[in-house]
């Protein structure tokens, strides 16, 4: 399905990341695994994909630098010679409620969720201009449509992603480029692993299918909408969560 095609994928060390980093592997796709700081996890996954037959690079960047987006998406145009699929997928967390929230708190989150994405865009979209094609997937959140409490930081990354989304693919699609967003629900990860099991039935209490998504289903979707069979879907954000915003 992406055999030939070259995708970047940010945050590609773990979790959501790196399982669409395995599931595009699988189809064929040349991988480039941006890492921040798990160099030796990184490593492992570039092991992993190679066994699949695939060509991979590592390239270290924290993306809420331009400059190092920037040589990002360099590296990867030079070592495939185009960028064919960027997955926004890096995030972090820095929950609070906002009263003790700190500054630093929300200004990392956002630096990170939706600057680093952004930092990304603008240093793939010369390339996808030129190429006159080009899938980009940004990773967005249920929380960043339906809020929760706690997230005030989180939320407002994960909402200013799905405006980006929508003002991006609207810019660039005459082009040929197809901008859509994937908002995960509550997705089995490190993330939610971290929650006490009140915390668990209370969220699960909120979900119509009464269980939490795996990352799996993340990685199917994100497949799709960087595969030939999406190519009339733009501007969309695409909810994995179990039927809780709907």
């Amino acid at each position: 399905m992406l055999k030939g095609k070259s995708a970047i994928i940010t945050g590609a060390s773990r979790g959501i990341g790196k399982a669409i980093a395995i599931k595009f592997a699988k189809e064929g796709a040349n991988i480039v695994i941006n890492y921040r700081n798990n160099e030796e996890e990184a490593l492992k996954v570039k092991e992993e994909l190679e066994q699949l037959g695939v060509k991979t690079l590592i390239v270290k960047a924290d993306i809420s630098d331009l400059k190092q987006a920037e040589n990002l998406i360099k590296q990867a145009k030079k070592e495939f010679g185009q960028v064919d699929i960027l997955i926004n997928n890096a995030g972090i967390t820095k929950d609070n409620l906002i009263i003790r929230m700190k500054e630093s708190e929300f200004d990392q989150v956002i630096k990170i969720n939706l600057k680093g994405a952004f930092n990304c865009l603008k240093a793939v979209t010369p390339i996808m201009l030129k190429q006159r094609s080009g899938k980009i997937v940004n990773m967005s959140s249920v929380v960043g449509v339906i809020g929760n409490p706690g997230q005030v930081n989180y939320c407002a990354s994960k909402a200013g992603l799905i405006g980006m989304t929508k003002s991006l693919a609207r810019e660039i699609g005459v082009r040929g480029i197809n901008v859509n967003a994937i908002a995960p629900g509550f997705i089995d990860t490190d993330m939610t692993r971290v929650l006490t099991e009140e915390q668990k039935k209370n969220i699960l209490s909120q979900i119509p299918l009464n269980k939490f998504g795996n990352i799996e289903d993340i990685a199917n979707t994100a497949l799709f909408l960087a595969s030939e069979n999406s190519n009339y879907i733009t501007g969309q954000v695409i909810h994995i969560d179990g039927g809780m915003a709907m």
